[in-house]
């Protein structure tokens, strides 16, 4: 349980990481894309941070 918690807390940051780099540069964070822009960043990777700090908080909750 502790290290599902944290691998969802990692995969987490390493998201908000790619958020704030493609806030700089979409390209680098969406080379498959035809079109990179930083509105698809945001749905991306912010979708990602939310979900899986989300899950980070909700695992003990849901497990006990």
């Amino acid at each position: 349980m502790e290290f599902t918690r944290t691998v969802v807390l990692y995969f987490g940051v390493t998201s908000a990481l790619l958020l704030g780099v493609g806030l700089y540069k979409p390209w680098i964070v969406l080379w498959w894309e035809d079109r990179q822009n930083r509105l698809k960043v945001i749905k991306l990777y912010g979708t990602l941070m939310a979900v899986s700090v989300a899950g980070y908080y909700l695992l003990p909750w849901l497990f006990t």
